[in-house]
């Protein structure tokens, strides 16, 4: 099973900057969704997690196009436990 990291962040956002910084420093492949660049998915995503806080996350399964949608306060605390939540999610 493949899976794709997408992130929600926005220029000038020092968690959103720390946490692709941890992504990078540990490997981890990731697409960054600007949330003005990308406004009408972020906004999708806002709707659906009744969260517009970043950074966020999705978890795409390639194979069948699946996702699993991350947002700060609502699934993760800190971009730590958010990190986590990837390094756990990508393993399986």
């Amino acid at each position: 099973m493949s899976k794709k990291i997408v992130v929600y962040s926005m220029e000038g956002c020092p968690h959103c900057d720390n946490f692709k910084k941890i992504l990078k420093e540990n490997k981890i492949k990731f697409v960054n969704r600007d949330i003005h660049k990308h406004e009408e998915e972020y906004n999708l995503f806002v709707e659906i997690t009744q969260n517009d806080f970043v950074p966020a996350f999705m978890i795409v399964e390639t194979t069948d196009e699946s996702a699993k949608l991350f947002a700060p306060d609502r699934d993760f605390q800190d971009i730590n436990e958010a990190f986590e939540i990837i390094k756990q999610q990508i393993i399986l």
